[in-house]
Formats: C-alpha cells, structure tokens, sequence
C-alpha cells in the first residue's frame, strides 16, 4: 500500500539571477528616476531627457505670502496683485520695463485675486473676499469702479469691445461692466463657482466652473453651452490658442451630495500641506487654508488634468500628474501650453500629445499664475513667498543633475560609468562619491570626476555599499543645451559567503521524489505592458510549494533552507555521522536541490548527526568561491524491530487470559494489537493505558471464546514503523 505524508517544501528557483561575478548596473532613464534627482538649471522631459532649462529670473519679491495675478500694459509694464494673512492688505506692484519694481496701491481687503489692463492702459484690480472692484490710477491712487455683490473675483479679462467681465463666487455668476462703468449679471453657470475666464477671438467667453468642472462657452448674446464635464471638480484654468484650441486645467475630486459653499480652487495653500491660521469668517477667503482634515484638502488628493478641446469640440486629455496642482496655465510663442503648479512650484511646457518637460521648479512651493506677455515673455507668480520670474527666452549657462541615493545592497567595487545622449556642443562632467550610510554626509567619501572617453568613463569612488553620481551641464557657444537621456553605473558586489538557516530531518520511511517530478528551473523576464512606469527588474530567489513524500521503508530525509546574498547559485554536500563518532561520512556531493533522501538501512541503530555544506561555486571562479555549514539536531536511526517476550495464553473464566513483553531498544512503542484465530488486528492497550514508553507490559481477558484451540497473534510497532509479531496457542 502506498502511502503519502504532505509537506511544506521550499524549492529554490534561480531565475534571472545575476551572480557574484557578474556585474550588475544601477540605469536611470525614466522621468520617475529623474525627477528624484535634484535638478538645478536643468530640464526634465517626460520621456526621461534632462537637457539645461530657460533662464528663470527673479523680478520681484513682494514680502507677501501670495501673488494670485498678473497683466501687462502696452508700454510693457508688468502688475502683480496678492496679499494673505498676517500683511496689512492687498497690494498690487507695478515691474518697469527696465526692471524697477515699487508699490503702486494698496486697498482695505485680504489680497488681490485678479488683474486686467483695457485698451487704454487702465488697470483693474479685484479684491477677495467680499469682492470689489478696484480702478488703480498711473499714481497709484484708487476708486471702486464696480461691486459684484459677491464674494470672490477669480478672473477678469476684456473683450474687443472693451467690456470687462468677471468670474465671481459663490453662486457662479458672470458679470458684465461695460467701457462707461455700468454692471449687471451677464451669465449665470448654475455652478457655486465661475473659476476660469478666457475669450476666444470671436468674442466667446471661455469659463471654468465648480463643483461640476464645466467648460463653458458664452456667446456674446449671452447664450451658454458646456463644451466639456471634466472627471475632476474644479476647472483652475483656462487658454485659447490662435487656432481656437481651448485647453483647460482640472483638480479636485467630484463629492456626491452636499458641496462646501467656497470652491476648492488649486490656489489654496492647503495643498501644499501647511496650516494657518484661520482669519474670521466673515473675511476668510478660498485662499487661506481650512483645517488640516477639510474635506478641501481631501478634495485635492489626486493631482490635475489637462485637457485640449479641439474647435470642433472633442475633448483629450493631454497632461496629468498624481501630485502637482494645477495653478495657471498660459501659451508660450509657439502656443504650446505652459503649465504652473504647486505643491514643488513646477512649470511644465506640453510638448505634444505624449511629450511634455518640467522646464523649472521655482523655490516658492506654487506657480499661482502664468502670463505671456506682449513682448513674448513667460513671467510668473508665486505662492509661499510673493515672487515674480521671468521664463526665458535663452537657456542657462550652467545646470547639475545630483541623483538619488543607489543602494547596491552589499560592498561593491564600481565600474564603469556609461550615459547616452547628445552633447550638442556643450559640455558634460561627471562625478560620483560613494558610503556605506544611506544618506551622503561628510563620512562619505568626496566627489570623484569621472575621466569621459567615448560615452563614460571609470569610476573612481571607493567600494562602498551606497553611491551618487552628479552632472554637469554646460551650454555650447551659440547658447545649445547639451542632452543626456540615460546614466548607468556597473558595480561588482563583493562576494559574500551562503548561509544555511536550519536543517529539518523528515519523517522516517518516507523520501522526497525523483528531480523529474519538480518544476523545471526557466530564465524568464517580465515585460510591463506599454503605457505604465517601468520597474526594477526583480530577481525571484525561491518558490514554496507543497510537495508530496512517498512512502519507502527504510529512506529518510532532510531538507534545509539556505541563502546567497548575492544571488549566487548554490550547490549542497550532505555528510553524516554517529554522534559518538568523529569522522564525517559523505552521504552525496553537489546537491543542486534543498533536500536529500538516502536509504537508512545502511546505517547501524543509532544517533546521528547531519553536515550541510553550500557553496557558491557555480557563479565564481575555483578558489573564489565561499562556504558554509550548519549540523543538524542529533537524529535517529531505528530498523530494529521491539522485543516480544513474555507470551503466554491461560484459560481464565469463560475465555482466555493473554500476557507479553513489548520492548524496544532506541524508541517508543507506538502500538500494540492482537488476533485471535487469523481474524482481525484489533488495538491492545498496554497495563498503563498510554502507550509512551520503549517498554510496555500487556494483559489482555478475551471474553467468550469457546473451548477448544485456539491460536492468539500478537503485534508490537514502534515510532519508527518497525514492527514484530509472536503468537501462542492454547488447547
């Protein structure tokens, strides 16, 4: 009869294993690689290429918390409006062409949400909350010029005929004030909130809203029509292209049920995960920050869109990111969108369809707003410090690329350093440094240049465990941006001996089966399907499965789990001996699988112990290679049958009266049974009841049995399944 014990196995599969002797490479390609590295001056497109970013200079700092806006006059002055707790009230600063910069008004409210310049050079101003309107005069004196009525300003822009309108909050009105100063309501959105406002040269007006994240369109009749409902909250932005291309920008996640009575626009400050403090409510605008765990910043969670409406109105989304909030969008001289955005202050320029660069990230945490101006200059404003930058139009001199920290996992001697890209006249330098603490500090060792040839060059860093590398970038001379599209390091890890965690003698009589029954080891490579963020290649180490032992009387086996921290390919030596003894016996040599089956029966009664030896020779040169051993607990080995002695079969009251001896040398005696005349085996307890000893005595009172002969067998088995049978007769 065959019989089967189940047990857990772990069989160790090296696939894709890269061992001691084989170099492995630390590659950074992608914009997720990338964009852990700390960039100075330099540009990151999305396809992974860093090239020297535009010049980004610093026009103005206003001491105030926020800039929300900007406009430009004809002559080329440029305004930025803000404000924000803790600053006596809004101001609006004027930038001269030439550079200087200066107060030009203040007015009694929180900050300044929205600017405009009409045709004469006129500037506008709008104040949140309790909205007003504000005409501001070349010397800087001011006048209200219209009350919405409302609570906040988000957006004010002129059509051709000199009409102002606004997007105001909260019940998502549109108003109209003409060139004489007259107002009046010119479109109602049905949303909380008109967040967006553009016009298109047909004199349309493009308006964002929320809570629904419509795109609308208003003729100049007055007449509505969604062109688009983005999956988000909230339309932030919105641009229109020469061509009559819309893009708009869309944050926030869509809430069923009740919505707050303030949009949660994308120029919170709660976005950037800081805490103030809250002003009183009949002032507090949408600017400042609600409490730590508002459903506004819950409505933030998930990143921005961007989408393209092309003029025959089909809507794609062309731009998203998991984390960066939409602030502003504009359109550089090309028309190519230019996105602004918090909570790390990025300004990306969509390239196309599938290619977009992080051109900049500004040191205030958010690019409020975007504009381009009349001259063909990119300036924006900032958030978490007032700030105004001018984008472009010519590129840095210099920039540097200080990647993240690599983790080899073991010692390793670094190789060679290898990058691709096009140098485009410019000039490229490396240099690496390299420790054993996760993070670079003066213990680290210092930056090493790296000697290019053709395409890189040695590392000269110590072996260590964790490494940097750093570049840098310099402009060719007509001003050309060299570009660097991948960086690989080749490292060695020093070779380390295996280990051999534990050793498990299994049941006796049983062996593991044959190889061919097993999974036949494969080198396998996973491609992650195209569209998703490629990952590390990992290197699978060990598959548990459950495997079945056979019965075979007389084998016994051990299995033991053993591990190479370099991924080298293991080979086992398996040696016994009596515990008493002192020489090793070779049981099998070059053992590829974790276990090993042997017939026992060679082998005198006795105690014994087991010596695993692994060594990583398969995947290192002959006298480089590394061992270890561990031995087992002492085992047994018992093929020797109990002792039956003591038989004797008595007529005793109606039956029979049976006695025996059970002993055994090494083990327990696990069983007893008797047969009386050939029939069945039936269970026979031993006189102390438990059967728990090497030697136990048996009285059995068989009842009823007729006179005359009678045969009576008995049976004894110990642990080990050895077994040994007497009988007796009686007349």
């Amino acid at each position: 009869m065959i019989r089967t014990l189940t047990l857990l196995l772990a069989v160790l599969l090296p696939l894709c294993r890269a061992g001691a002797v084989t170099p492995a490479t630390w590659r950074q390609s992608d914009f997720a690689d990338f964009d852990k590295a700390v960039l100075k001056n330099v540009s990151l497109r999305s396809d992974g290429r860093l090239s020297l970013a535009p010049v980004f200079t610093e026009l103005l700092d206003s001491s105030l918390p926020y800039l929300w806006a900007l406009a430009e006059d004809s002559k080329g002055n440029v305004y930025a409006g803000g404000g924000g707790p803790g600053v006596p009230g809004a101001r609006v600063f004027v930038i001269s062409p030439e550079g200087k910069s200066r107060v030009l008004a203040e007015m009694d409210a929180l900050q300044v949400s929205a600017l405009a310049v009409d045709h004469g050079d006129r500037l506008y101003a709008a104040t949140s909350p309790d909205a007003r309107i504000y005409l501001i005069a070349a010397d800087g004196k001011t006048e209200l010029y219209y009350d919405p009525a409302a609570k906040y300003v988000w957006a004010m822009v002129f059509d051709a005929k000199g009409n102002l309108y606004a997007a105001t909050g909260d019940e998502g009105l549109i108003h109209r004030v003409t060139p004489g100063g007259k107002g009046e309501v010119f479109y109602r959105t049905q949303e909380n909130h008109a967040r967006a406002l553009a016009v298109d040269s047909q004199g349309n007006l493009l308006v964002g809203t929320e809570p629904d994240g419509l795109v609308v369109r208003v003729s100049p009749a007055g007449q509505g029509f969604v062109l688009f409902e983005t999956p988000r909250r909230e339309v932030t932005a919105v641009a229109v292209a020469p061509d009559g291309t819309i893009y708009a920008a869309a944050v926030g996640t869509k809430q069923p049920a009740v919505a707050p009575a303030a949009p949660v626009p994308a120029m919170q400050p709660a976005a950037a995960g800081q805490a103030q403090t809250q002003a009183p409510a009949q002032q507090a605008p949408t600017t400042q920050p609600p409490p730590s765990v508002s459903l506004a910043q819950a409505l933030l969670a998930g990143g921005s869109e961007v989408y393209r409406i092309d003029p025959e109105g089909y809507a794609r989304r062309i731009w998203t990111h998991a984390q960066d909030i939409v602030y502003s969008l504009a359109l550089d001289g090309r028309s190519r969108p230019l996105v602004g955005t918090g909570n790390r202050g990025g300004i990306y320029r969509l390239d196309s369809d599938l290619l977009n660069t992080l051109l900049v990230r500004s040191p205030p945490s958010q690019v409020t707003s975007l504009l381009a101006s009349r001259q063909g200059r990119i300036l924006a404003t900032t958030g978490n410090i007032g700030k105004v930058f001018r984008l472009g139009p010519g590129l840095e001199k210099e920039g540097s690329v200080e990647s993240d920290v690599f983790d080899a996992g073991l010692l390793s001697l670094w190789g060679r350093l290898s990058y691709t890209g096009v140098p485009g006249g410019g000039e490229l330098r490396f240099e690496t440094r390299s420790g054993n603490l996760d993070r670079p500090r003066q213990d680290w060792s210092p930056w090493s240049a790296v000697k290019l040839d053709s395409g890189g060059g040695r590392v000269a860093s110590p072996q260590a465990r964790f490494m940097q590398w750093r570049l840098a970038l310099g402009a060719s001379p007509s001003g050309g941006s060299p570009e660097v599209d991948s960086v690989s390091v080749a490292y060695l890890t020093r070779n380390v001996p295996p280990v051999v965690q534990e050793i498990e003698i299994t049941a006796a009589n049983y062996r593991f089966p044959v190889q061919s029954l097993l999974i036949t080891p494969t080198r396998t490579l996973t491609l992650q399907p195209l569209g998703r963020p490629r990952r590390s290649v990992s290197v699978p180490m060990a598959d548990s499965g459950v495997v079945a032992l056979q019965y075979d009387k007389g084998q016994l086996g051990a299995r033991w789990a053993a591990s190479d921290d370099n991924g080298d390919a293991l080979l086992f030596k398996a040696e016994i001996r009596g515990v008493r003894e002192t020489e090793w016996r070779l049981l099998r040599d070059r053992i590829k699988e974790r276990y090993l089956s042997w017939d026992s029966t060679a082998f005198s009664d006795g105690e014994y112990l087991l010596r695993v030896t692994a060594t990583d020779l398969p995947d290192n040169p002959p006298g480089e290679e590394l061992s270890a051993q561990l031995v087992s607990r002492p085992f047994l080995v018992d093929n020797s049958p109990p002792r039956i002695t003591g038989l004797a079969v008595a007529r005793a009251s109606g039956g029979l009266e049976v006695r025996w001896k059970a002993a055994d040398s090494h083990s327990l005696i696990q069983r007893a049974e008797y047969s009386l005349d050939g029939g069945e085996w039936l269970v026979a307890q031993p006189t102390t009841r438990v059967s728990d000893s090497q030697e136990h005595d048996y009285v059995l009172r068989l009842a009823g049995v007729p006179p005359g002969e009678h045969t009576v067998a008995v049976r004894v088995t110990d642990d080990y399944d050895n077994q040994a049978v007497a009988q007796a007769v009686v007349r």
